[in-house]
């Protein structure tokens, strides 16, 4: 049915426009539903007020230029599930923003850890409403030089870390009734090969983390949840310092097209931002790839 179709519809006399919202929103008679649309009184700004945000890995990379974002952007609390302890970035960070960010020390790849994380989480701070599952590693070299240690190595970090937070963080947003959001970090390598620093296994993590996103986004939607991910592509961060290096960069990126640069961290935040607000109510489901048109080619 189309939205006019819909605008068109009369209400029956004596029928509010309240009740034939509560009357379609129910569409089987066996689930109820848990809307995400926003109250009357929503002002339609894309913020993170009084929002309580997890994001892995945000001890330094991508992580803490996302954490930098959502504190800009008024989140109430950001948490930084990271095994690394904190290096001076992220106190120039911590001090800038008093009582605002926290670390708790927490290894991702073992669902005990990420669920006693969320608890402290919940208890310190009453809520959580966004988990941001970031933390991931990658490794470059020919596929046939790759051992199982190795694979082992980026499945259980990039795809079962991944899981391990989504799973914790959903039990946690229904336990408390809040309508979480949850974002993964994925990757422009999730669509095609990164010729720049080719990695098939890598590049398997990824194309995992964006499908459990889609799947995800469908099993808990009826909770009020919502799941997606974001694909970032050249970003400047202490994995990726080589890339810029080599004596062909310019060459190749004349051949991708697009911006011939690495990205700052921070520039991948207003993506996150964005679906872990409000504003993204009706956004689940969907991978925004933020790769400077990299991941066109």
């Amino acid at each position: 049915m189309s939205p006019s179709a819909i605008t068109n519809q009369t209400a029956p006399n004596g029928t509010s426009d309240e009740t034939i919202a509560a009357q379609v929103q129910q569409t089987d008679e066996n689930s109820v539903y848990l809307s995400t649309e926003p109250g009357a009184d929503f002002d339609w700004k894309i913020s993170l007020k009084d929002k309580v945000v997890a994001i892995t890995g945000a001890n330094r990379g991508i992580g803490l230029g996302i954490a930098t974002v959502c504190l800009a952007n008024n989140a109430s609390k950001v948490f930084s599930l990271d095994l690394f302890e904190p290096d001076k970035d992220f106190q120039a960070l911590q001090k800038a923003n008093p009582k605002r960010l926290d670390y708790i020390h927490c290894d991702v790849t073992s669902e005990e850890s990420v669920i006693k994380a969320i608890d402290q989480i919940a208890e310190q701070s009453g809520r959580i409403d966004g988990m941001i599952a970031n933390a991931g590693m990658t490794k470059h070299q020919p596929a046939l030089n790759f051992d199982r240690p190795q694979l082992e190595q980026l499945f259980n970090l990039n795809v079962f870390g991944a899981y391990f937070c989504a799973t914790a963080a959903a039990r946690k947003f229904i336990e408390l009734g809040i309508k979480g959001s949850i974002v993964f970090t994925a990757s422009m390598t999730s669509y095609r090969p990164n010729r720049a620093a080719p990695s098939a296994p890598y590049g398997g993590t990824k194309g995992a983390v964006r499908n459990m996103a889609h799947t995800l986004s469908m099993e808990w939607a009826k909770h009020g949840i919502r799941v997606n991910s974001i694909s970032p592509g050249f970003v400047r961060t202490q994995m990726t310092y080589f890339v810029d290096k080599s004596p062909d960069w310019n060459l190749k990126m004349q051949y991708y097209g697009g911006m011939p640069r690495l990205a700052d961290p921070k520039e991948l935040g207003g993506a996150y931002v964005y679906l872990l607000s409000d504003c993204a109510s009706y956004t689940t489901g969907i991978d925004i790839p933020v790769a400077g048109i990299v991941g066109a080619w």
